[in-house]
Formats: C-alpha cells, structure tokens, sequence
C-alpha cells in the first residue's frame, strides 16, 4: 500500500449553514445533519482523512514522511487541506491571517486559499474584499454599527468560476454555493459579521473583531486575470488554477486516456469533480466516481486516467 493510490474517506463538519448537497450530489455517508463541509484530504488535527485499512493520512504520513516529496518536506506540517463546502445559508464574512500572524497568535499555519464553484443556484454571490479602500477606524465603526455589509464586494458567481483568497482577505461565501477548497493547512478563522446568528447553544456566535483589525487588508478589490495556462496529455486537457508558495492545482477535462507522473517533489491529491474515471498503476485499479478523493504519494511515478470526467488536482 505504501507506494499506491489511497481513496480517503473525509472527516465531517456540522456548521449552521450546511446542507445535504454533499450527500446528495457528491455521495457522501453521513448521518450528520446539516452537512456543511467535507474533509477530503487532511492531516489537521480537527478533522483528518481516513484511509482504507481505517488509519489515518496523518499516521500514514508519520510512517512515511517521504510520501509528502521534497517540495512537502519544507514544511514544518503537511502542507494542504482540502475540502467540500455546501453553503447552504451565507457563511460568516470573515479573514485568515498570515503565516506570520498565526504561527505567532495561534501556533499553526495561516490562512491563504482557492475556490473553485462547483455548483451554485442562479443569482449566487459571494463576498471578496471591500469596494474601495477604507482606513482600519472606519473597518472597525463599520463592524460596530452594523455596516460592514454596505462596503464590502460582491462578485456574481457561476459554476466553474475560481477565486485566490490570499491570507488578510475579508471574504464570505454567499448561500447556494457549493465550493471544492484548497487551503494552506489551518483551521483558524476570525469571524467579522455572522448575520445576527444563533450558534447551537442558542447564543451568537462569537466574532474576533480585534485579531480581525490586525490582520485584515482594507484596500479595494482588485480584479484579477483569469485565464489560465493548459496543456494536452493525451485525452486530457490540464488548467493551472493556481501555483502559489502554499499549493498548487491543476483542473482536468479527461475524455478517453491519460498517461501521468508523480514525481518526488510532491504528493498529489485528486478529487472526482464529475463523471467517472479509473485510476491504473502496474499494481491496482481504482473506481473513481463523484466525490471521491484519492491520495497519490511522491514518487509513485506513473499513473493511467482512462474515461470520461473533471478532476481537480492539487500538490505543492
């Protein structure tokens, strides 16, 4: 098993704006209710990724550090997290903080991060940065009085759309969206406006304006390019999403074969976006379907896709 590809089971998470599209739409078995995100591939301490011989990616990993590769290895912890989110409500407007900040604050990594819509229901929007630039006092009086919303921007998405969420983003995913996330290895939030909310216990949830101050970029909004560079692997035709310090991510179009390497730079985590596809080594098989995510170690070496699906790839 150890130089194989691993298909992982997910960890769970229950946030009051959660769903059922994940169970519906992308097969996942839970009985938690709502169902607001999926774990796909985890090594975090909240929530790990499971694999078939029911241990943990993060025991695998321990037992076999060089499976993260040479350019994973630099970190001082697995480096991605990768996740479902099904929005079915308005998710907080909230920042991450940088890896400074964090590491300093809160002792693990900051936040930068990718959304690629999966699926939304029309006239769905999210939250990206401020309309225009506003000083850190006029940030904190918007946040007091209940404002916050008048100054923030709004982008209309679509199915199929990508955004970069860099660390001290002020961002919020609006409802009907579902998302596939590909983030730096964190789990810390700091929540600026929730709506008026209640939490489980019947109280508001908390937000975390002063660590928000610090961390948050209150500069405008700043459209950025959106083509994204492709190549042709045989039946597969492979965008680069993003390839930044933290992660990188690929979108595949697979119509028939595809032959591919993964090297000892990095492991690669595939996910099944649509469609079904099967994953061959000299060794083993594996049916991909939907949903499904599949761990491929750094320096497996080559692999075969062969039918008819979207993937969404992802390393560092």
């Amino acid at each position: 098993m150890h130089m194989q590809p691993m298909k992982l089971s997910p960890a769970f998470v229950d946030y009051l704006w959660g769903g059922e599209r994940l169970k519906t739409d992308y097969n996942k078995k839970t009985d938690m209710v709502p169902l607001a995100e999926s774990w796909e591939l985890s090594c975090h301490k909240d929530g790990n990724s499971i694999l078939p011989d029911g241990t943990t990616l993060s025991d695998y990993i321990k037992k076999h550090p060089e499976a993260v590769g040479t350019r994973g290895a630099e970190f001082a912890y697995f480096p991605i997290l990768f996740k479902l989110i099904d929005a079915k409500g308005d998710l907080s407007l909230q920042v991450h903080p940088n890896d400074e900040y964090a590491l300093r604050v809160e002792h693990e990594y900051g936040k930068t991060e990718m959304w690629i819509v999966l699926d939304c229901e029309p006239g769905a929007k999210l939250i990206h940065g401020f309309k225009k630039s506003i000083t850190k006092q006029e940030f904190r009086e918007n946040i007091a009085d209940n404002t916050i919303l008048d100054v923030v921007n709004y982008v209309p998405v679509k199915k199929g759309d990508v955004f970069f969420i860099e660390s001290g983003t002020l961002h919020g995913i609006g409802k009907g969206i579902v998302i596939a996330e590909i983030q730096q290895n964190s789990n810390t939030t700091y929540r600026v406006y929730d709506y008026g909310r209640l939490g489980a216990d019947g109280k508001p949830r908390p937000l975390h304006i002063d660590k928000a101050l610090d961390v948050t970029k209150t500069d405008a909004y700043q459209v950025t390019n959106s083509s994204y560079p492709q190549r042709t692997v045989g039946g597969c035709t492979i965008a680069t999403l993003a390839d930044c310090r933290y992660f990188k991510a690929e979108r595949m179009e697979l119509d028939g074969e595809c032959i591919l390497d993964v090297d000892d730079g990095s492991f690669v985590g595939l996910f099944c976006a649509e469609g079904n596809v099967v994953l061959k080594t000299e060794q083993t098989a594996l049916q991909l379907i939907k949903g499904d995510t599949v761990f491929l170690p750094a320096g497996m070496g080559e692999y075969t896709l062969q039918g008819k699906a979207q993937l969404i790839s992802m390393g560092v």
